[in-house]
């Protein structure tokens, strides 16, 4: 077998024009299509216009013209069998051996800000997809190319032997269904958020490889990092690298844990993580005070953690953060002195991204995977102002209690259930993150911050289903809880803050993460 006639067809023109004048030398002919074949004709390249293979002309502003009898069969047809052969030659049919084809720009075309339905639907290729799957399905005798990275193979081999090997035939019909799959779930998702069907019969994701990495969680595991292919600002996905060695699985899952939390904020923040859990969180009125917070909340577990600010790191707070080791520092912005302090340490990984301000609203749902399944939620965005909150106890919490709660809130809510934080003076001071009993939480929060919890205000992600973690916190001297509500039996809960002068507030809004 070999290569005599191709099919080109594209809309993505990078490279097009070289590689159909190395087929010409090559002694292939060329079908073309509309613009791809005006611009081949332009550039001097012998085209035979698709209307001469269908004896029909294109149609319907060029909706219709690949889709014919003549294309698919010269597709489709197996060469190795006797009556598909003898059905072409009936007919007049040609075999076509080599397909070039990627498709409309529609997920560019939705990406504009100003883009209409009309100019969504007009970009749903049906030709391409319909060309591409004719000639993968039948890869053991049809080569078919979606990618400008794979020009140059087909080429060669071509070159080499007049066909291509079965074995780059099955790699890039594989790739073609990759594709198409790909293609499709981008449309039906636009779709279906067009007509409100956010959770349908069937639910259906694509992501786009990012980057191989080194190994998962552990060494012997493979992984590698994706992202979606829209809706990627101001997530960890975007994020530009300035230094340091390559990201491992474990730094993107606690860089992303790290920036989830700094945009709960916008006042100066700073949030130091580690395995996923704050260690320390700070505000204040500069970045270097928020981070001298964040630092003092946990200086022991903060070595080797991932850090994020929400405002540019200036030199100053580069000074102090190059004390101490870090595997990530993610920031909006680095200033040239500050980048020069930090990149001194080989192999800490600088990440700019913006966060100023509150994170951008998830453009997905939150998809956790289950073994034979997966679990498919809203992202936890839920905001709690003073406003919402419903004094439980006799006391009224003060300004500055109310200030400290409504922090810890926004912190607890990013910590393993069962999640308690502590703080005090704009800072974490306790974090109790993942056990089997809150009152566990509890204890290992005030042991963390030891006098600190003595005025400090107490944040619990879910309610108390009994007074024990109240009487914990009497005990070490916190003066202030917010918890949810909710449990039946709230009012002893109610009756010890009462006892010992706590004022406590419930929220009505849970905020497990397990």
């Amino acid at each position: 077998m070999s290569v005599k006639k191709a099919l080109i067809s594209v809309s993505d023109k990078t490279g097009v024009v070289e590689l159909a004048r190395q087929l010409n030398e090559l002694g292939v002919e060329i079908i073309s299509t509309g613009g791809t074949a005006s611009l081949l004709k332009q550039e001097g390249v012998p085209v035979i216009g698709i209307s001469e293979v269908t004896g029909f002309p294109e149609i319907l502003d060029g909706r219709v013209k690949t889709l014919h009898p003549n294309i698919h069969s010269g597709l489709l047809a197996v060469r190795a069998d006797e009556a598909h052969r003898k059905q072409l030659e009936e007919l007049n049919i040609q075999p076509i051996d080599l397909v070039i084809v990627n498709l409309y720009p529609f997920k560019q075309t939705i990406s504009k800000p100003d883009v209409t339905y009309a100019d969504a639907i007009e970009n749903i290729d049906i030709g391409g997809p319909t060309m591409l799957r004719s000639a993968a399905k039948n890869h053991q005798d049809v080569t078919v190319v979606v990618d400008a990275a794979d020009y140059a193979t087909i080429i060669a081999e071509i070159k080499d032997a007049g066909d291509t090997t079965l074995e780059t035939r099955r790699r890039l019909a594989a790739k073609v269904f990759r594709h198409t799959a790909a293609y499709d779930a981008i449309i039906s998702r636009y779709l279906s958020e067009q007509v409100g069907e956010l959770m349908p019969e069937s639910y259906t994701v694509t992501y786009e490889k990012a980057q191989d990495l080194r190994y998962g969680e552990n060494p012997h595991q493979r992984a590698a990092f994706y992202r979606q292919p829209l809706g990627n600002e101001g997530t960890i996905s975007s994020a530009e690298q300035l230094h340091g060695k390559e990201l491992s699985y474990n730094n993107i899952n606690d860089a992303d844990a790290a920036l989830a939390i700094v945009n709960e904020f916008t006042e100066p923040a700073v949030v130091a993580v580690k395995h996923m859990n704050p260690c320390g969180v700070g505000i204040g009125a500069t970045i270097k005070e928020a981070y001298e917070k964040a630092y003092a909340a946990d200086p022991v577990s903060i070595f080797g953690g991932i850090v994020a600010a929400n405002r540019p790191i200036d030199e100053a707070t580069a000074l102090l953060l190059k004390e101490t080791f870090l595997e990530i520092i993610v920031a909006p912005d680095f200033t040239p002195e500050a980048l020069a302090v930090l990149q001194e340490k080989k192999n800490l990984r600088l990440l700019r991204l913006s966060t100023q301000g509150s994170a951008a609203a998830p453009t997905s749902f939150k998809l956790t995977t289950v073994a034979g399944g997966a679990l498919v939620q809203d992202f936890d965005t839920k905001q709690i102002e003073a406003t919402d909150l419903k004094v439980a106890t006799e006391r009224q919490p003060s300004e500055e209690e109310l200030k400290q709660l409504l922090f810890a809130w926004k912190v607890v809510k990013h910590v393993k259930s069962n999640a308690i934080v502590l703080a005090n003076n704009n800072m974490t001071v306790g974090v109790g993150a993942g056990q089997m009993n809150r009152v566990g939480s509890a204890k290992i929060a005030i042991e963390q911050a030891g006098d600190l919890a003595k005025g400090a205000a107490l944040a619990s992600d879910a309610f108390f289903p009994m007074p024990d973690t109240v009487e914990a916190a009497a005990k070490a001297g916190i003066t202030a809880i917010i918890q949810p509500g909710g449990s039946v039996r709230d009012q002893e809960s109610i009756d010890a803050c009462n006892r010992h002068g706590i004022a406590m507030v419930f929220t009505s809004v849970r905020h497990f993460k397990h």
